[in-house]
């Protein structure tokens, strides 16, 4: 019998890439149902959220100024570094899993492992996170028509007087989890369909605001100097990393190789155009200094005499919200089902539904698990499970865009990411200055999961891998 090469065995296996075929519906039991505009639709759901309606007025009220516009620039081109790469890695790798997938093939099943298993705490973690700021939104909505709600079910314990549980936020998660559970076809016409109207809200509400901009307000444009900017676009590369989600969606996509490159870079073209215009809409319509940094846009309107618009700020916050939730509940059930195909995780988990071809019972556990996250946690706890996976993720995903195109130069790539080694550096060196600012308590109970799933890993999923041969259960 032939000896399995290096790169076959121990921690570091991998598949060969050049083994790796666009699998079909039979292989993977995932419907290829989604095109260009569905998934440009699905990345924009993550990349055009919360960020449009108070990021970008936090970021100029405390940090930059009117040079919040420097901001996001930045925040962009840093963005489109890691874009590019996952761009290259969509139209080499058709497949579920995202960064997890990637790192699996190119850089070992060890990395892929911690990678995935990073993963789905920081998608389901954002999931609830995002699920309470829709919450927020929508108590505000009711309590506008007339209703008064009981403060019981207004937020989570400890976050006001007579709070007990958020009932908006449990019930959003689990409405996700149901269409999600309908089928890739109608799931993506319902997020498409919300994408669009949240896009032509923001526009209503910029087109109003720009007939009352004061070229006054700008001055001075960098009032923190461009230190301030350049810190402002740490906090607002948050808002612009929606992409990576889409690409777990990579089997569910017609023709993956050529559509999934080009929405990547078509919906950070199109977030890139709306925040620009959001930012000099905002600032052209009220001071920086005066900017009230719970409900920019809502408190820039209301001084410039829209305070009719108010309504439709809260109706576009929660459609863009919930967008950015869908986007990454996909996202985490589409990375468990690769890990659990893979046999790093049991072999239950990959089973699909048999007329609809989703991944149901990891999404119901999904559903069920950020719904508890969502109900029982302040934001702030549930926020500090995000952020640094995303950015490991991006780390990764450079690394190893360099590292193939050494070890395999000719492969046949649909897409590739310009000026390799430079444009993957700029990813990476930015994520590692991004993870540096993150305190303490984040990395503690990052390290924390890390070690229980090098643990599960080693008592499950290096003997019960399908790259290890042995049967699985």
């Amino acid at each position: 019998m032939a000896t399995k090469p290096l790169t076959d065995r121990g921690l570091f296996r991998r598949k060969p890439i050049d083994d790796i075929e666009e699998p079909v519906n039979g292989d993977t039991g995932l419907k290829r149902v989604m095109g260009t505009w569905q998934l440009t639709a699905l990345s924009l759901g993550g990349l055009v959220g919360a960020g449009v309606f108070s990021l970008s007025g936090v970021v100029a009220n405390q940090l930059a100024g009117p040079g919040v516009l420097i901001s996001f620039v930045l925040a962009v081109l840093a963005s489109a570094a890691a874009a590019l790469c996952y761009a290259e890695f969509t139209s080499l790798i058709p497949k579920a899993g995202s960064a997890y997938t990637y790192a699996y093939a190119v850089l070992g099943e060890v990395v892929g492992w911690l990678i995935g298993w990073d993963l789905l705490l920081e998608y389901t973690a954002i999931v609830a996170v995002v699920a309470i700021g829709v919450s927020g939104y929508l108590s505000y909505l009711v309590q506008q028509l007339g209703f008064d709600l009981p403060d019981w079910m207004l937020g989570a314990p400890g976050t006001g007087s007579g709070h007990r549980i958020d009932l908006f936020a449990m019930l959003m998660c689990l409405l996700l989890a149901w269409i999600l559970n309908r089928g890739a076809k109608s799931s993506a016409r319902v997020e498409t369909a919300l994408v669009v109207m949240k896009v032509v809200l923001v526009l209503v509400v910029v087109v109003a605001g720009a007939f009352h901009i004061k070229g006054g307000n700008y001055t001075p444009f960098l009032p923190y100097g461009i230190g301030g900017a350049v810190t402002g676009a740490a906090t607002a590369f948050f808002a612009v990393y929606g992409y990576d989600a889409m690409s777990a969606a990579a089997e569910e996509t017609d023709d993956a190789r050529k559509k999934m490159p080009k929405a990547i870079l078509l919906s950070l073209g199109i977030a890139t155009v709306i925040y620009v215009l959001v930012c000099v809409v905002l600032l052209g319509m009220q001071n920086y200094r005066d900017i009230d940094t719970q409900s920019p846009f809502s408190s820039a309107l209301a001084a410039v005499g829209l305070p009719s618009l108010a309504i439709v700020v809260a109706v576009g916050a929660v459609l863009g919200i919930t967008t950015s939730m869908f986007a990454n509940m996909l996202a985490v059930t589409r990375v468990w089902f690769a890990m659990s195909r893979d046999g790093l995780l049991p072999k239950w988990f990959a089973k699909t539904h048999p007329v609809r071809k989703v991944p149901s019972r990891v999404t119901w556990i999904v559903g069920v698990v950020s719904a508890l996250i969502a109900g029982l946690l302040p934001i702030r706890e549930a926020a500090e499970l995000t952020n640094i996976g995303i950015l490991a993720a991006f780390m990764v995903v450079s690394i190893a865009v360099v590292v193939l195109r050494r070890r395999q130069p000719d492969l046949p790539r649909g897409f590739r990411c310009p000026w390799v080694p430079f444009v993957p550096a700029v990813g990476v060196a930015f994520s590692v200055w991004l993870v540096s600012q993150l305190d303490w308590v984040t990395w503690s109970r990052f390290l924390g999961w890390l070690v229980v799933g090098l643990v599960l890993y080693a008592g499950y999923g290096y003997r019960r891998s399908a790259m290890s041969g042995t049967p699985r259960k």
